[in-house]
């Protein structure tokens, strides 16, 4: 039996199955933080969100891809179980990676656009 084909074969849709839950968790969550930091722009922040899954999908998958081939020998199950643990659990890490650099760029965006907001409120105070 060819324990490569059986990898492969379990590794892509696990990843992709993955990468889509993550990438779908963002998207629905991550709007509500795009629409505040684009200040009720809810088109701007609909596109921006739009974009950074395309983004999202085409990092992860694009990386779950370079690494599909295996150059260790894969004789038995319990080697391919290893192989799928160590690929998967990679995706995984990598997943989680993605998930808090997301979430650290929107809060870098929503300190700077309330910051922006406190600043632009003190001038119309200023004015009145």
């Amino acid at each position: 039996m060819n324990y490569h084909l059986l990898v492969y074969g379990v590794y892509l849709p696990v990843t992709v199955l993955l990468t889509v839950w993550v990438a779908r968790t963002l998207f629905t969550n991550g709007r509500t933080f795009l629409v505040d930091i684009f200040h009720g722009n809810e088109q701007l922040a609909d596109s921006v969100n739009k974009l950074l899954l395309m983004g999202f999908y085409l990092i992860n998958i694009g990386y779950a891809t370079l690494t599909l081939r295996s150059t260790d020998e894969i004789s038995s199950y319990q080697a391919s179980v290893e192989t799928l643990s160590i690929k998967i659990g990679t995706i995984i890490l990598i997943l989680g990676a993605m998930h808090f650099f997301n979430l650290y760029v929107f809060y870098k965006l929503r300190h700077r656009a309330q910051e922006y907001a406190r600043a632009y409120q003190f001038v119309v105070d200023k004015k009145a």
